[in-house]
């Protein structure tokens, strides 16, 4: 049973429907999945609408993958896909994007890094420990930090 892959469209947020639309399931379908996986997690506007990142998008169609393709159980699929986020949390290398003259743009966990001949670090490594002392706090921060950098892309990205 081979699916033809998604393409998910640039956007910051997506409609529940529009989600619906993209994994090919009903939208009590992904409310479940809400409520038995974490690690989807849309948020919500002040009139209560589900507001989903491409990130969501993208858990929610491997979760369509490991139920409706792989044939995982619910609990299974959900051992799975903590598993893979905690190895893609862990295993996540420091990658930066080129910016003119070659030269390496810094990401928000770079620690020492200077701009235009500052030679004193933006951001310690002991101010992140410090500020974040529970792995709640640190998982915040972090998505908070790749959150930024989404969207310090797609303001670099030219626009047709």
């Amino acid at each position: 049973m081979a699916s033809e892959p998604v393409v998910i469209p640039e956007k910051i947020y997506f409609k529940i429907g529009e989600v619906c639309e993209l994994v090919g399931v009903q939208a009590h379908v992904l409310r479940y999945w809400e409520t038995e996986f974490p690690t989807l997690s849309p948020q919500k506007n002040k009139s209560g609408q589900r507001s989903y990142r491409r990130r969501d998008v993208e858990i929610a169609l491997r979760i369509k993958q490991l139920l409706y393709n792989e044939m995982f159980t619910i609990a299974g699929a959900r051992k799975k896909i903590q598993s893979e986020h905690r190895d893609t949390s862990k295993g996540k290398s420091t990658s930066r994007v080129p910016v003119d003259g070659g030269q390496q743009a810094p990401t928000l966990f770079d620690t020492g890094f200077d701009i235009e001949g500052d030679k004193e670090p933006i951001i310690q490594s002991e101010t992140i420990s410090a500020a974040a002392q529970t792995a709640e706090q640190r998982d915040a921060l972090k998505t908070i930090a790749a959150q930024l950098l989404e969207l310090r892309e797609l303001l670099r990205t030219p626009r047709i």
